[in-house]
């Protein structure tokens, strides 16, 4: 299966393309030339565990909720995640692979050392997914809101891959939850800038008759010599 395929559900999901028409505005306020007074803030790097899958599943693409074409949809709150991908002047990263993990709505993440009760394992959750970002750097996501397990805040995990490479490795947040005040790398953060910028908002999508949330997250990278 390719990084970057287009599933049935995609194709014909009325809540999609109203997330991408709300994605698509909020793209052009970053295109407006000398909008921005100084550079963006950079998205902080984070550890990569725990549980980047150790074995994927045979199921990579961008919709972690349908497995395939399983009807059994996973459970917990379908969240539609996406935003861009850019260098800290607002230019587009092109063809950088986005790779997202988390666990299920039980907390277990598809690893053979994963916490929790791999028995309860929600197995119509693919747990992790890539994309491949567009002309404008765009990247989107169909998953679910992320639930806290012992020790942890609700997060989703993220890689940037350019030309094969991992570039960045990060993870976002819930704003507003009250597990990030006790979480370890929520805190450590110190950058108060950068603490915002990964924890957005899990908002109701407009048109969702079955209550699903819409999470914009921008990435923000410095130029490196592969990216440049």
């Amino acid at each position: 299966m390719t990084s970057n395929p287009t599933p049935r559900a995609f194709q014909i999901y009325a809540p999609r393309r109203q997330f991408l028409r709300q994605l698509a505005w909020g793209s052009a306020l970053v295109a407006v030339p000398g909008l921005f007074a100084e550079q963006l803030t950079l998205t902080p790097p984070q550890t990569e565990g725990p549980f980047y899958p150790d074995q994927l599943p045979l199921d990579t693409d961008n919709d972690l909720v349908t497995l395939n074409d399983s009807l059994t949809p996973a459970v917990g709150k379908i969240t539609w995640l996406g935003g861009r991908l850019l260098t800290a002047a607002g230019s587009p990263i092109r063809n950088a692979t986005i790779e997202i993990w988390q666990c299920d709505s039980t907390g277990v993440y598809l690893h053979t050392k994963t916490g929790g009760d791999k028995a309860k394992r929600d197995l119509h959750f693919q747990c992790f997914g890539r994309f491949v970002t567009g002309s404008t750097g765009e990247y989107v996501f169909r998953t679910i809101k992320p639930v806290p397990y012992t020790g942890r805040a609700p997060h989703i995990h993220v890689a940037v891959k350019i030309k094969g490479k991992k570039e960045l490795v990060s993870q976002c947040y819930i704003k507003g939850h009250p597990g990030n005040a006790n979480d370890g790398p929520w805190k450590g953060i110190k950058d108060q800038r950068q603490r915002e910028s990964v924890t957005i908002d899990f908002a109701p999508l407009s048109g969702s008759k079955a209550g699903e949330l819409t999470a914009r997250w921008d990435l923000v990278m410095g130029l490196t010599p592969e990216i440049t």
